[in-house]
């Protein structure tokens, strides 16, 4: 059987989403205006929270380097699509390809601790309000972000370690838009068992753990806001988890449809959407949901473009 790996062959090819020219030409204009939209609303959102003293808090904290993730995640991903709608070339090094899928995976891992960090934030705003300021400290959150993108890039290390020691056999045509780690083992002719059991523990372990931080944080959260005698103060309590709790909802949910099975059964369709919701689409949505339904950075908004005015009329 002829096989090979990443030491002996120059270039995979990405089979991208659509054979056809005219829908190509749809995505590509499609996916750029999405992530223009993006960087834009990423890059906004960090500046707004940068320029913004009344914005300097944990929650604040937390949201800017999730706007960091996405963008970074997005520009991982999007730009090689991009390439491969707009023209012929399709191919991508093995180098190339195992670059995309560690960054992805490191990105990727790091947000699902840094969502359960922001949730753990959230817990103690509304569970523990006296002593906020004592327990969610800027070392203390510095140690929880940092932890995130260690976390983080253990997952994609053991991801990265297990797929390097994959052969393929004959084909190098990957059926998808970028180097994912299920369209690449289900096109191994390796013995994948072992791997895949590997990569599923760590991959379930992350998406686990922080689940369960999210979840008991918020069931806390549920039954403070319920024993509340204050019909305002639940509004306004449950108004502040309301972005976390729908960009969670989102982000796991394709995150669980596209990875928490077994890689062989991958499928070129379903699977694909999914792939194109939370790699391309979730990092343009989560500036507008944090921002279009959150008064403070409306304001924070305001008061930026103000004091640009002001300088620029002295």
């Amino acid at each position: 059987m002829n096989t090979w790996n990443y030491t002996n062959e120059p270039d995979f090819i990405l089979m991208g989403l659509t054979d056809s020219k005219e829908i190509q030409l749809v995505l590509s204009v499609l996916f750029l205006l999405i992530y223009l939209v993006t960087v834009l609303g990423n890059i906004g959102m960090m500046l707004v929270i940068r320029l913004d003293a009344q914005l300097h808090t944990p929650m604040y904290f937390f949201l800017t380097h999730l706007s960091f993730l996405d963008l970074s995640y997005s520009t991982a991903i999007t730009p090689k699509t991009l390439e491969n709608l707009m023209t012929s070339n399709k191919s991508i090094s093995f180098i190339g390809c195992f670059t995309q899928m560690y960054f992805f995976v490191l990105f990727a891992a790091t947000e699902c601790f840094l969502l359960s960090s922001m949730a753990y934030d959230r817990y103690v705003a509304i569970c523990n309000p006296l002593h906020y300021t004592f327990v969610m400290s800027s070392r203390f959150c510095s140690a929880l972000l940092t932890g995130s993108y260690v976390l983080g890039a253990v997952d994609s290390t053991v991801n990265m370690i297990c797929m390097r020691t994959l052969d393929f056999c004959k084909s190098n045509v990957i059926h998808d838009f970028f180097c994912e780690t299920p369209p690449l083992i289900a096109m191994s002719c390796s013995n994948t068992h072992d791997i895949e059991f590997i990569i599923f523990v760590f991959a379930g372990s992350t998406l686990l753990l922080s689940l369960i931080t999210i979840s008991v944080s918020y069931v806390s959260i549920l039954s403070t806001i319920l024993k509340m005698n204050s019909t305002t103060g639940k509004q306004k309590a449950f108004s502040t988890c309301v972005s976390h709790i729908l960009a969670v909802t989102i982000f796991y949910g394709t995150l669980i449809f596209t990875h928490l099975k077994s890689n062989k059964s991958f499928s070129s369709g379903k699977d694909q959407v999914a792939s194109v919701f939370y790699t391309i689409v979730i990092p343009m949505m989560n500036p507008f949901i944090y921002s279009l339904r959150n008064k403070e950075v409306k304001c924070a908004v305001s008061r930026v473009i103000k004091k640009r005015e002001r300088a620029l009329d002295k």
